[in-house]
């Protein structure tokens, strides 16, 4: 299997952060590195700025850079290097709104940062251990995801996605693409929708999928309906940001759609993610916080700029697909069939 390496974390003395520049993928392969002086502000720009992207890839993300806001401020007394962590810890989490990994990895590294009795340099050398172990964390979880995922796909089966959850959205292997990979013999083809308007389907998923020999196709956002139509596919697998206690579902723009025509022609719909990206204090999916980013990215691409100025923009990032119409919810845990309160509270009891 062809390795991408998201991010790559170099602990010590003098922290180093390596992020994917996903913005000029699959064009060029370039590495943006994050050092002290970076700190929790620098991050935080990567992350608002789709430098790195996907909650699990946020979320550990959000951790390096905490440690290397710890490592700037090393020098200071404890009690101080804490209130300096605490206004990181705010940047960061201000960065993109919606994926709750990002929180959940904050509220883990301030847990350390608000426990921790040794000095301020004991504290950074802490903060820098625990983001390491959340990478390999992130890592294990996906291909428990993608174990258990493999479960739900037959022979030959035709899957498609949306977005990209797979290496590049994570610390490696990926959440509905690591079902891919762990079911690759079995699938005959995977339909790639772009995914308008930053198009991480067209120039994330498609990449990894080549790199790795797995049989693709890119289709338009507004293809999928025409090849459901035809009987052409036979699940749709996508990622998620978060997932409220109902079991509604935060993901990435035209997700919903997707999920209607699903059960229109009777195909599964199924949501692949870590326990993390479940959110027990958003009741339902009207809560979840939904980010609206520039008009730019709407009106253009990579430089090309295709509508007329002046015109008016919505851009919302995200959009919340009932739990209804969800056919199973696949953790690391294991799979939760037809998610509902109940069941999510039973499976976040273990």
């Amino acid at each position: 299997m062809s390795a991408v390496d998201t991010l790559r974390w170099h602990g010590g003395p003098a922290p180093l952060l390596e992020l994917i520049d996903q913005r000029v993928l699959p064009r060029r392969i370039r590495y943006r590195r994050y050092d002290a002086r970076a700190g929790a502000a620098g991050v935080a720009r990567a992350i608002a700025a789709m430098v790195v992207r996907g909650a699990p890839a946020i979320g550990v993300t959000a951790a390096c850079g905490m440690a290397l806001e710890a490592a700037r401020w090393r020098d200071l007394p404890r009690e101080r290097l804490q209130d300096r962590l605490a206004r990181g810890a705010a940047v960061l989490a201000a960065s993109r709104p919606t994926a709750v990994n990002l929180s959940w990895a904050l509220a883990r590294c301030m847990r350390v940062a608000t426990t921790h009795r040794g000095d301020a340099g004991a504290l950074a050398a802490a903060l820098a251990a625990l983001a390491a172990r959340l990478i390999r964390e992130d890592v294990a979880v996906n291909r428990a995801i993608g174990r258990h995922g493999a479960t739900l796909i037959g022979d030959g089966a035709r899957v498609l996605t949306h977005c990209n959850a797979g290496a590049l959205a994570t610390a490696g292997y990926g959440t509905a693409l690591g079902v891919v990979r762990a079911a690759r013999r079995r699938i005959a083809r995977v339909w790639v929708d772009e995914t308008r308007p930053f198009l991480q389907g067209a120039r994330l998923t498609a990449w990894e999928l080549l790199r790795e020999g797995i049989p693709c196709t890119l289709i338009t956002d507004s293809m999928a309906a025409h090849f459901m139509q035809q009987g052409q596919v036979d699940a749709v697998i996508v990622g998620c940001d978060r997932v409220a206690a109902n079991g509604d579902v935060a993901n990435k723009i035209g997700t919903y759609a997707l999920a209607l025509v699903a059960r229109a022609h009777r195909v599964p719909f199924y949501v692949a993610g870590p326990l993390s990206t479940i959110d027990p204090a958003t009741a339902t999916g009207a809560a979840i916080p939904i980010e609206e980013r520039t008009a730019a990215e709407v009106t253009g691409h990579a430089g090309v700029h295709w509508a007329p100025d002046g015109v008016a923009v919505a851009h919302p990032a995200f959009d919340v697909t009932p739990a209804r119409l969800v056919s199973a919810l696949i953790t690391e845990r294991g799979i939760v069939h037809r998610p509902n309160r109940a069941r999510i509270a039973a499976l976040l009891r273990g």
